[in-house]
C-alpha cells in the first residue's frame, strides 16, 4: 500500500516551489543518477561506508525518485511492489535463495588494446565507464593487472604510454557486486598469482599490493578463485592456484602483500635511508625475526621497491592509497640513479631459488642476488647489501675446498692489506658497502664456522643504539600461532614447560617412522610440498654411490638429498630425506622430521645431550684450527638444537616427528604427543 504520509509530504513540497522551470522529468532523472553516483561513492572508497553519509546520500535518492514518479503521475509504492511481485514469479526463492548470481555473476570482457577498438569497445557497457573493474593487459610474455573505476579512460592512459606499447590485448572483469576494496583484493590476488605462475612477465610495482578485511570478503574470495579458473581456461594461467602457492616464484616473489609490522619496518627503512642518501651518511640497519616472520620477503621486497621507485614515471598511472605513494616522486627517483643494490645470500641453495625469481622480475636481475664471496671479490663497491640469513655468514674456519680457503685469505689480504684471521664475511660486507640491512636470528646459526654469537650481538647492539634496530614478530610460516616457535625452541633448551596444544595445526608423534613415511606421502599427494628432513646423523653414503642407502629406520632405507640446489621442488624429493643445508630458508606444508642419535636424553640428568659420535657434518663438528678454537659439546649442542628448531618450524599445516634415541622419544612426546601414532 503507498505510504500516504510520504506522498503527502511530496506533495506538500512541491507545490511550495515552481518546479517547471528546474524539475522537469529529465532533470529528475539525471539528479537521480548523480546521487546514485554519491551513494555509490560511499561504499567504492571503503567498505565500512560512513553511516551519516549513507543516510544523507540515501535519502537524496529516494526524494528524487518519489518526485520523479510523482511527477509522471505514478503510484511509487505501487510499481515498486508490482516490481516485486513479477521477481518472485521469475525467480522462485527456492532457486534464489544461495544461488551464485549473488557473488559470482561476473563477466570477462575482451578487446584489442588499440585506439579504435578500445574506443568502440567503451560504449558497449556504460559500466566500462563508472563501475570498479579489475583488467589485465597481456602481449609478448608480459602481463600488467590494473584496477580502475574507469576503465576505457584508463586504456586510453595506457595507450599513451611506451611501457604498455608490448600489451595488445585486455581483459576486464566486471561484477555488479565489485566495489574499489574488492578490486584492490581482486587485483593483489591476481598479481601474486601471475608473479607465481611464471609464464609472464609481471611488470607491475609491488607498492599496491594490499591485503585489507573488508565486508564479506571470504564470500568474495570464492568470487576471486572463479575469475581465476576462467582465465586460466582462457590460457593466461599454466598451473592451479595450489601448484603455484607451493612454487618458489610464488614463495619468494616481491609482489606481496606485506604484515603490518613488515610494512612499519620497511617504510622506516626507506624514510631512514633516503635521509642518509640526502646527508651523504652510511647506515647499518637490523632486522631480527623468528622462523616464519618473513625476513627473506621483507629482503626481497624492499629491493624491489627501490627499483620502481628508481624507475618513477610520473606520466604512469600507480597504485592508490598505498603507504608507499610519498616516496614516488622525482627527487627520490634522482637520488636512486646509479645506486648500485645488492642482495647476500649465504646458502647455495636459498640463493638460486631467488636468483630464478630476480630473473622473472621487471627491474632486478639475477646478478643482484650474490654470494659473500661474489661481494669480496667485486671490483666495486655497494650503495646497499641487503644480506638474507645473516646470521649464515661465516668466521675464518676450514672451507669445503682448498681453493675456497685461498679465496678467503686472497679476499682479506685485498681488502685490509694483510691476512687477518679474525675478519669475517661480515667485514667484508661492511668493507664493500655504504649501507647495510642484516636480516638475522642468531638462534638460527648451525655451524661453529658462522659468524660467533657475540659477534652478531654486538652487530644487533650497535644498530640499536643508532635506532636502526628492527623486529618482526608475526608468525607467517607455521599456522599454530606467534608462541609455537618459542615452545620447540623452550622444549630443546630444557626449558620448564606446560605440554601445549596448538589446535588445528597438525603437529603429530610417531613411534614408527614407516607410518611417519606413509603419512607423510599422503600429505604430499593431497596438498604438495610435504617432505621428510633429519639432523645430519648418518654417512652420505649415496653422495659417491647413487645405489647406496644412508639410513636404514625401523627397517625402512631412505636416501639423503640427491641434489644440494632445489632439492624441495625436485622430483625425487619425496622419496628423500633433506637436511638442514637444502631446507633453511624455504617452506613446506608438512615435515617429517626425524630426530637423530645426534641428540640423546639422559634419564640420570634428566636433560638433553648432544652425542659427538652420531654427528656426521665433519665441518659442523671441527675444532677451529685457524682461530685455535676448540668446541665442547655443550657448545655444539647449542647448534644441534637449533637445526632441529629449523627442521620443526618448516611446515605451514603441520609437522610430523620421529625421534630415534628411546629416552628422548619417551621425553618428548609429553610434549609433541598430543596426537600420537604408535604404530603403523
Amino acid at each position: 500500500m503507498p505510504d500516504l504520509k510520504v506522498l503527502a509530504e511530496i506533495r506538500d513540497f512541491v507545490s511550495e516551489r515552481d518546479w517547471g522551470q528546474f524539475h522537469s522529468p529529465e532533470n529528475l532523472a539525471k539528479s537521480i543518477s548523480i546521487e546514485a553516483g554519491e551513494l555509490l561513492e560511499c561504499f567504492q572508497w571503503n567498505s565500512d561506508a560512513d553511516p551519516a553519509r549513507l543516510v544523507e546520500e540515501l535519502a537524496d535518492v529516494l526524494t528524487y525518485c518519489y518526485l520523479l514518479a510523482d511527477r509522471l503521475e505514478v503510484d511509487a509504492d505501487k510499481i515498486v511492489v508490482d516490481k516485486l511481485q513479477r521477481t518472485r514469479a521469475k525467480y522462485p526463492a527456492d532457486q534464489a535463495r544461495g544461488s551464485p548470481r549473488s557473488m559470482t555473476g561476473f563477466e570477462i570482457h575482451e578487446v584489442d588494446l588499440a585506439r579504435d577498438p578500445v574506443r568502440l569497445w567503451s560504449g558497449t557497457d556504460p559500466r566500462l565507464r563508472n563501475w570498479p573493474v579489475v583488467y589485465t593487459l597481456d602481449g609478448s610474455g608480459q602481463i600488467y593487472v590494473g584496477e580502475s573505476l574507469n576503465v576505457a579512460m584508463r586504456f586510453r592512459q595506457h595507450l599513451e604510454s611506451p611501457n604498455k606499447a608490448a600489451l595488445g590485448r585486455a581483459r576486464v572483469v566486471v561484477d555488479e557486486t565489485f566495489n574499489k576494496s574488492v578490486c584492490l583484493d581482486l587485483e593483489s590476488f591476481l598479481i601474486r598469482l601471475f608473479a607465481g605462475d611464471g609464464r609472464y612477465t609481471v611488470i607491475n610495482g609491488n607498492e599496491g599490493i594490499t591485503d585489507s578485511d573488508y565486508y564479506r570478503r571470504e564470500a568474495y574470495r570464492k568470487t576471486f578463485r572463479e575469475v581465476f579458473d576462467a582465465l586460466r581456461e582462457r590460457g593466461l594461467f599454466t598451473r592451479s592456484i595450489s601448484e603455484i602457492e607451493n612454487s618458489d616464484l610464488f614463495k619468494l616473489s616481491p609482489f606481496k602483500a606485506l604484515s603490518e609490522d613488515q610494512l612499519a619496518v620497511v617504510v622506516d627503512i626507506l624514510e631512514g635511508l633516503f635521509e642518509d642518501i640526502d646527508r651523504d651518511d652510511a647506515s647499518t640497519i637490523v632486522i631480527q625475526g623468528s622462523p616464519g616472520t618473513g625476513k627473506t620477503i621483507v629482503a626481497i621486497f624492499l629491493i624491489k621497491l627501490l627499483c620502481d621507485i628508481r624507475d618513477y614515471d610520473a606520466a604512469q598511472p600507480r597504485a592508490e592509497l598505498s603507504v608507499f605513494e610519498d616516496f614516488f616522486n622525482e627527487e627520490s627517483s634522482r637520488q636512486l640513479v646509479g645506486f648500485r643494490v645488492g642482495l647476500v645470500v649465504p646458502q647455495q641453495s636459498l640463493r638460486r631459488s631467488i636468483q630464478n625469481v630476480f630473473d622473472k622480475t621487471p627491474g632486478l636481475d639475477r646478478g643482484m642476488v650474490v654470494s659473500p664471496f661474489e661481494v669480496g671479490k667485486d671490483l666495486g663497491r655497494f650503495d646497499l647489501l641487503v644480506v638474507d640469513e645473516a646470521h649464515r655468514l661465516t668466521q675464518r674456519a676450514t672451507q669445503g675446498s682448498g681453493p675456497r680457503n685461498r679465496e678467503y685469505a686472497e679476499i682479506t689480504t685485498a681488502l685490509f692489506g694483510a691476512d687477518d684471521k679474525t675478519k669475517t664475511q661480515l667485514d667484508w660486507i661492511l668493507a664493500k658497502s655504504t649501507n647495510q640491512v642484516f636480516l638475522l636470528d642468531r638462534d638460527q646459526s648451525v655451524r661453529p664456522a658462522d659468524i660467533p654469537p657475540q659477534v652478531v650481538d654486538e652487530l644487533v647492539e650497535g644498530a640499536y643504539r643508532s635506532k636502526r634496530r628492527y623486529r618482526l614478530t608475526a608468525q607467517h610460516r607455521v599456522r599454530a600461532g606467534t608462541d609455537y616457535v618459542g615452545y620447540v625452541r623452550g622444549v630443546l633448551a630444557g626449558v620448564p614447560m606446560q605440554p601445549r596444544d596448538f589446535g588445528e595445526y597438525d603437529l603429530r608423534f610417531y613411534d614408527d617412522f614407516v607410518a611417519m613415511r606413509r603419512d607423510i606421502l599422503l600429505r604430499d599427494e593431497e596438498v604438495g610440498l610435504a617432505r621428510l628432513v633429519a639432523g645430519y646423523a648418518w654417512e652420505w653414503v649415496s653422495k659417491n654411490d647413487r645405489n647406496a642407502y644412508d639410513m636404514t629406520i625401523d627397517g625402512e632405507q631412505v636416501r639423503w638429498n640427491t641434489r644440494p640446489v632445489d632439492w624441495v621442488n625436485s622430483k625425487t624429493s619425496r622419496d628423500e630425506m633433506g637436511s638442514i643445508h637444502t631446507i633453511q630458508g624455504y617452506d613446506l606444508n608438512y615435515a617429517g622430521v626425524v630426530i637423530g642419535r645426534d641428540l640423546r636424553y639422559d634419564p640420570d640428568e634428566g636433560r638433553i645431550r648432544f652425542d659427538r659420535s652420531h654427528y656426521r657434518d665433519r665441518n659442523g663438528k671441527a675444532n677451529n684450527k685457524q682461530l685455535g678454537v676448540t668446541y665442547s659439546d655443550e657448545q655444539l649442542l647449542e647448534y644441534i638444537r637449533n637445526i632441529y628448531t629449523v627442521l620443526l618450524t618448516r611446515g605451514i599445516l603441520g609437522t610430523y616427528l620421529y625421534v630415534c634415541d628411546p629416552d628422548l622419544r619417551h621425553y618428548l612426546r609429553s610434549f609433541f604427543g598430543a596426537h600420537w601414532s604408535s604404530s603403523a
